[in-house]
């Protein structure tokens, strides 16, 4: 696909993507993810937290395409 990475293992995980694998697993339920930032959006689920704030309204939200 032309992307580069400067680790070998972030190359080797994103090649998963392309293959449809899911290589960020939770620790808490064993729910996997193609990407980190997906999973951590996940993990929130089990911590309650609800990091993103919508700037218009103050509501918060665990995961952010929920903003």
């Amino acid at each position: 696909c032309g992307k580069s990475f400067s680790k070998r293992s972030s190359l080797i995980c994103h090649r998963w993507t392309h293959r449809d694998k899911r290589c960020h697993k939770c620790s808490k339920c064993g729910k996997s993810f193609i990407s980190s930032f997906e999973l951590a959006d996940h993990q929130n689920i089990h911590t309650g937290e609800k990091p993103y704030e919508c700037l218009e309204c103050g509501k918060r939200f665990r995961e952010f395409f929920n903003l």
